[in-house]
């Protein structure tokens, strides 16, 4: 024993220095910069023991993750990222519970919209804080911008598109970010905003202008720009490793603000395509595809998509000149998407045949109702174009469905198109209809129909004197 005690001695102070290596990450031996004080406690005072501790808690998460326990889960999480504030995986699973798991036990939309904005707020405001550099969590961060709050799966969708909204158009003072304003603030109303930009939601203007100028101009009142903020410094700031995540991002919010990339009203919450945005898209695709160097082909797939859709969408909305060339472009760089001889319109009728070949006629007629409803929204918020192109897609769905349907034994035809016009019109433009008196006064004017009614007053009943 004293001789093996004797040897651990010559030893030791080397086996201290190689643990204090922070090449091999073995042990934390300074406490972390701005950290809490029950945080620097747990990460100092209990040494080797922490590591043992958050394994046992880890294995019991995984425990109650697996019975679909997520409350319970969340305090074992908290009390992981306190042992161990850089293990990655651990805030990574605690803001998805809250964010998915536990926001859809709630019916109500903003409860739901509260547990997605604690999970945001966990990778944001306290992952970031202690793993700065991890692309992981940057990329987990854009994709609650980008799919939780972007995409249509969680039914309170459209509340958190309108929240969040609602909270930029506060911080911005209008609906677009003045840049120089929140980057040399003149005003106290002006350094208010900009101090709730950087402190709440940890944004900072100068790389929101640098992601603006590089990808813009972008709709900051919606996620899809959020996510490409956070894989823009991400990509800055990260590891030398799973970028392709990140850029990733970058790409599908572009293809998505082309898409759907207008914010035309927040109430109600109503879409347009914004093609203007087509050029930069376009741009940072053939970026991505010049600075991947391990999965080239996945960028180039998704590039390939998105002109397909955009050739698509340029014709729908009458924009020939653009559609040809955005045709042409998608012949040269992948010839394999287009058939020899074919013209930009017949490629663009066969791309809307294909969306619509396999839905029935309740199917059919529901994709009508929408395009004839949103065709109507636009009119009112003064969207010729847009109006038009929904307009014109609903009437080419019509016919569609009417050759297929004549060719069909005992098949349901669709109304006529006026008549689903005449109905979608006046549901529109009751008083609890989807758009407000000033939106229902501007689209009577715009399709010819008389004001409404003045409400009938009840006649008073006689009353007679004794």
């Amino acid at each position: 024993m004293i001789l093996l005690l004797g040897a651990s001695a010559l030893v030791q102070r080397e086996l201290n220095k190689q643990r204090g290596d922070p090449k091999l990450g073995l042990t934390r031996v300074a406490p972390l910069e701005n950290a809490p004080p029950v945080l620097a406690f747990t990460t100092v005072a209990l040494g080797g023991f922490r590591g043992l501790i958050a394994n046992a808690l880890w294995i019991r998460a995984n425990e109650l993750q697996n019975d679909g326990k997520y409350f319970e889960m969340v305090q074992l999480a908290d009390w992981i990222t306190k042992l161990e504030p850089t293990f990655v995986q651990v805030w990574i699973v605690q803001a998805w519970n809250m964010a998915y798991n536990i926001s859809v036990k709630f019916p109500d939309a903003a409860d739901r919209w509260r547990w997605v904005q604690r999970g945001i707020e966990l990778l944001r405001d306290e992952a970031l804080r202690y793993n700065p550099k991890e692309a992981l969590v940057y990329r987990e961060l854009a994709w609650f911008f980008q799919h939780k709050m972007g995409q249509n799966l969680d039914d309170a969708h459209n509340y958190y598109k309108q929240s969040w909204a609602i909270a930029m158009t506060n911080v911005f003072g209008g609906p677009k970010p003045n840049f120089q304003e929140l980057l040399n603030p003149t005003t106290p109303e002006a350094r208010a905003r900009a101090g709730e930009l950087r402190a709440r939601y940890k944004i900072d203007p100068r790389i929101m202008r640098e992601v603006d100028q590089a990808y813009g101009p972008l709709e900051w009142r919606l996620p899809e720009a959020h996510a490409m903020y956070w894989a823009h410094v991400g990509l800055k700031l990260s590891k030398k490793q799973d970028l392709i995540t990140l850029r990733r991002v970058i790409y599908q919010s572009m293809q998505v603000s082309v898409l759907r990339g207008k914010l035309v009203s927040i109430d109600p919450l109503v879409f347009a395509p914004d093609l203007d945005k087509a050029e930069r898209a376009n741009a940072a695709y053939e970026k991505m595809i010049t600075e991947e160097t391990e999965l080239k082909q996945a960028v180039q797939t998704a590039h390939r998509n998105f002109l397909r859709e955009l050739v698509y969408l340029c014709y729908a909305h009458g924009r020939n000149p653009d559609a040809n060339r955005w045709f042409s472009l998608l012949k040269e760089k992948y010839p394999d998407m287009v058939k020899p001889g074919l013209t930009m319109e017949q490629f663009s009728l066969e791309r809307l045949e294909k969306n619509i070949a396999d839905a029935g006629q309740v199917r059919t007629q529901a994709i009508l109702e929408g395009l004839l409803r949103q065709h109507y929204y636009a009119l009112a918020l003064d969207q010729d174009e847009y109006a038009d192109g929904m307009d014109r897609m609903a009437q080419y769905l019509w016919n569609f469905h009417a050759q297929r349907a004549a060719l069909r034994q005992n098949a349901i035809s669709l109304p006529p198109i006026p008549q689903m016009k005449a109905r979608i019109l006046e549901e529109i433009l009751k008083p609890d209809g989807a758009l407000p008196p000033r939106l229902q006064d501007r689209l009577r004017t715009r399709t010819g129909q008389p004001p409404p009614a003045p409400p009938r007053q009840e006649k008073a009943p006689a009353v007679s004197l004794p």
